[in-house]
């Protein structure tokens, strides 16, 4: 399969998060489970191999029925995290981004450059015309990178989600087709049509 260099130099590589990487997708969790889950449910998700298949086998679905999408960021060989499409309504040219990272990996702009790519590939290949970016208020690097990827901040959906005991404010940012377009989004390589 393809593998998309996210530039910089420390040769990080954005791929298909395919189901037979199952297993290699499960030691990334087990990584990184305590870190990754302390704003999302993925590691509550993907916690033996059959979890790992399952999760993994769903995106292929998505992928396959055009309504959502995911990849791994892999840095020297190894994954240490990913960026999704949750949903895709093409017909609605609405499309929810998200991403995940394990703690070895933060702080490089890793997920900033992932996501460009794929925002980039929504919105000039697919036609996407909004992307949201759905975030825990308490996620302060995910709000950075919706910063950074130039979204703005829709408003806070007040005590939406109930996460491991809690219930948890998020934060709605988006970015729509003529402003992305408009920032000359992205920087560094591009997708094309055949990716992601």
């Amino acid at each position: 399969m393809y593998a998309i260099s996210l530039g910089g130099e420390d040769g990080a590589e954005l791929r298909p998060l395919e189901p037979w990487r199952a297993e290699e997708f499960l030691a990334h969790m087990e990584r990184g489970r305590e870190f990754i889950g302390g704003h999302i449910a993925l590691p509550d998700l993907v916690t033996d191999l059959e979890s790992s298949r399952s999760f993994l086998r769903a995106y292929a679905e998505k992928a396959a029925a055009d309504t959502g999408r995911i990849h791994g960021i892999w840095t020297e060989g190894g994954l240490v995290g990913g960026v999704l499409f949750r949903t895709m309504d093409v017909g609605q040219g609405t499309a929810e981004a998200g991403c995940w990272l394990e703690p070895a990996a933060v702080g490089r702009g890793l997920v900033t450059r992932a996501a460009r790519l794929i925002i980039d590939w929504a919105i000039e290949e697919r036609g996407i015309h909004r992307v949201e970016w759905r975030v825990s208020a308490a996620n302060e690097p995910s709000i950075a990178v919706a910063r950074r990827l130039g979204m703005t901040r829709d408003g806070v959906l007040r005590e939406i989600y109930p996460y491991r005991g809690k219930r948890h404010d998020m934060e709605v940012w988006s970015v729509l087709a003529p402003e992305w377009r408009a920032a000359g989004r992205p920087t560094g390589p591009r997708a094309d049509s055949s990716a992601p």
